[in-house]
C-alpha cells in the first residue's frame, strides 16, 4: 500500500512539471496565429475608416 501512494504522488509529479514545460513557449503556429489576428484587425479598421463609419 505504501508502495502505491510513493507512485501516486510521483505520478503527479511527472504530469505537474510535463504540464508547465508545455505551456511555457508560444509555437510557431501561435505566433503566426496572433499576427494574423491583428492583421485582420487593422484590415477592419482601415475598411471601417474607408466606409466612413
Amino acid at each position: 500500500m505504501n508502495n502505491i501512494k510513493k507512485l501516486f504522488i510521483i505520478l503527479i509529479l511527472v504530469v505537474s512539471v510535463v504540464g508547465m514545460i508545455g505551456c511555457g513557449e508560444k509555437g510557431t503556429a501561435e505566433k503566426a496565429g496572433e499576427q494574423l489576428d491583428k492583421t485582420m484587425e487593422d484590415a477592419a479598421k482601415k475598411a471601417n475608416d474607408l466606409l466612413g463609419k
